[in-house]
């Protein structure tokens, strides 16, 4: 038989006729009148291609096929009864697995350092965490929770803001006592340049100037890498001039090992955001991990 949506249809009608011993009782117990749960039955046997029940003026009984089939449907019943309880009695508690996705420099920087108190606070709620730089396949992959840094490509996903973080660029103390502090974009040819490149090569550093104007500096970066940790590593070790979110490397200029330069030329503040399938439904492991997000980043 094709397994099909119909593969349950009438099977707890049924039960509750056996149960009652009357179609009359199995309707009123269930909301139906008599005529619909008579028809239902009709149709399940029909689907089935055997009777399940021999019916008489005054009474019903099983058929040799309706025994067998009222024991099967009967645990089935009986478990999906026990399945629609233990949900509710869980009600809106998180538990399960969260898959997240998040990039380097949010987890590097911030989450990392997080995470052990949401554990504490959600003990039923098991992590897996993808951290990288790709572009993760939320559906296709399965994953609960995206973390994104920028503009975001249109989509129909559900993308949140829960905070802005200035993009900086940014060298350490002992690179610019040895090779100068440059003062306009302009001046970034003279130096060694470490540029994030994961999406491709990139041809230019774009900068906003004090007056609106767009300044667009070609780069020839000595060092290019894909993970924004490495960036940074290499900056505070004065092999260069890097740009860098402000959320990660916070730290390190309240520190004073990496400095801002060029301040005068920042871009509008980055968007990050918290992208998931929908607002319909949402799990409750998925949103204690967006209000605890919030909830951090204030």
């Amino acid at each position: 038989m094709d397994h099909n949506k119909d593969l349950f249809d009438g099977m707890v009608l049924f039960c509750a006729v056996v149960t009652q011993d009357s179609m009359s009782a199995a309707a009123k117990l269930l909301g139906h009148t008599p005529s619909h749960v008579s028809k239902e039955i009709a149709r399940l046997e029909t689907r089935l291609g055997t009777r399940l029940l021999n019916r008489t003026t005054r009474r019903l009984s099983l058929t040799e096929s309706g025994r067998v089939y009222y024991e099967n449907a009967r645990r089935i019943v009986e478990d999906a009864h026990a399945l629609q309880d233990r949900l509710h009695s869980i009600g809106d508690r998180p538990f399960g697995e969260l898959r997240l996705s998040v990039p380097v420099v949010f987890a590097h920087g911030w989450l990392n350092q997080w995470l052990p108190e949401f554990l504490d606070r959600y003990p039923d709620v098991d992590l897996h965490l993808d951290i990288s730089e790709r572009h993760s396949d939320l559906i296709g992959e399965g994953i609960d929770l995206l973390v994104r840094i920028g503009t975001l490509p249109s989509s129909d996903l559900v993308a949140r803001e829960i905070l802005r973080t200035r993009g900086l660029t940014v060298a350490s103390p002992s690179y610019l006592k040895r090779n100068g502090t440059p003062h306009h974009p302009n001046d970034l040819k003279d130096h060694e340049l470490i540029d994030f490149s994961f999406h491709g090569i990139t041809q230019s550093w774009t900068y906003m100037g004090p007056g609106g104007e767009v300044i667009t500096v070609p780069i020839s970066p000595r060092i290019r890498c894909d993970d924004a940790h490495t960036e940074k590593v290499l900056a505070l070790a004065g092999r260069g001039v890097t740009r860098l979110p402000e959320i990660s490397c916070q730290a390190e200029l309240d520190a004073g090992t990496l400095v801002p330069i060029l301040t005068a030329f920042e871009n509008p503040p980055l968007g990050v955001h918290v992208i998931y399938a929908s607002r319909d439904n949402l799990p409750a492991k998925t949103r204690a991990m967006i209000d605890f997000l919030v909830e951090k980043v204030r």
